[in-house]
């Protein structure tokens, strides 16, 4: 059985400002007061991992080490079936150029030209969830939402891969639709339902 989460402080583990804000809504109905670890000016750990769910938990036990605080970690990423599954846990490398600054408008450019004329539009989003306390407990929960290529990029409301990504069963990039349309189906939102299920108490009746 899922350990139960009674504190009132959180840190979610990140310093991607569109991530934070997205856990900070899906955690909106629990009375905790959320902080992010760029606001605590935490080091980001080098995720060393081969899957989602050991760099999610690295991360989390890295933000729990620099604050004694009980800590929320996403690892998270984009795969494309064209691709073998890249780029995977390493979307976030993919879209890192050579002087380090992050840019997902090159990367989705990247994705299209090596998928392009393959026949193969499937992707799907993978995030794995790691909720971690002081004592190195570590509950770990995953999500996956799958969908097909989108091209060129569409909508302006996702971040990352979002505008290329199409959830099966919509006509709208995941950067088209309303956070809360997108909140309701996503990755992340999947791995949320289990954890709350499992981890958390409702506090808004």
């Amino acid at each position: 059985m899922a350990r139960q989460f009674d504190g009132n402080r959180l840190v979610i583990a990140s310093h991607n400002q569109g991530k934070v804000r997205e856990i900070a809504d899906l955690l909106a109905p629990f009375a905790i007061d959320v902080v992010s670890a760029g606001e605590l000016g935490l080091p980001e750990p080098e995720e060393t991992g081969t899957t989602f769910a050991e760099n999610a938990a690295l991360k989390a036990r890295a933000s729990v080490a620099g604050s004694g605080l009980p800590a929320l970690a996403d690892d998270s990423g984009f795969s494309v079936a064209a691709l073998d599954g890249a780029p995977g846990i390493h979307a976030a490398r993919f879209a890192t150029r050579e002087d380090g600054t992050r840019d997902f408008d090159w990367a989705m450019e990247r994705v299209h030209e090596a998928a392009d004329g393959s026949g193969d539009e499937t992707c799907w989003f993978t995030c794995a969830l790691a909720l971690a306390w002081p004592d190195d407990h570590v509950e770990i929960f995953e999500g996956r939402v799958e969908g097909t290529l989108a091209w060129p990029p569409r909508g302006k409301l996702g971040f990352g891969y979002d505008p290329i990504f199409v959830p099966n069963g919509y006509a709208e990039t995941f950067a088209e639709m309303s956070p809360e349309a997108k909140h309701a189906i996503s990755h992340r939102a999947i791995a949320f339902e289990k954890m709350i299920a499992a981890c958390f108490a409702r506090t808004d009746g």
